[in-house]
């Protein structure tokens, strides 16, 4: 399948999960449902491309030991405050800072308003802050 086939079945994918919803502008729906797939795709590669799996140590080779071990432990305490977020959160604390969406376009993934969104963010970090603080 060409990469214009995998975005147009995307965007029908896309349109097929909402036709629940009434939609007044379709065309409008369309060309920002294939502008969205397009990105999607283009942070999917980026993610693969990101985590190749290339050692610390190569990557950094001026960090001596304990850097590189403050650094993995950090990284450990970060995943462990994390998984405890509730699934809703989580979701959107990653969506917005890994994978790199705005508010509005979690806003119209989850079916929640951009303020909705906005509180799940404020809470994610606040969570994440207090659990880091802890450790």
């Amino acid at each position: 399948m060409t990469l214009a086939e995998d975005l147009v079945q995307q965007v029908f994918v896309r349109l097929m999960a909402n036709r629940q919803r009434q939609i007044e502008n379709l065309s409008g729906y369309v060309r920002v449902a294939a502008d969205n797939a397009r990105k999607d795709l283009v942070r999917q590669e980026l993610r693969q491309h990101q985590y190749s799996h290339e050692p610390f140590e190569d990557i950094h080779p001026g960090c001596d030991l304990q850097s590189q071990l403050e650094a993995r432990d950090r990284l450990a305490r970060l995943e462990q405050a994390l998984s405890r977020l509730k699934p809703l959160t989580r979701n959107i604390f990653l969506a917005r800072r890994l994978d790199g969406y705005s508010y509005a376009e979690i806003a119209e993934q989850t079916g929640l308003s951009v303020r909705g969104v906005e509180k799940q963010m404020s809470r994610a970090l606040k969570a994440l802050a207090r659990h880091l603080a802890e450790d």
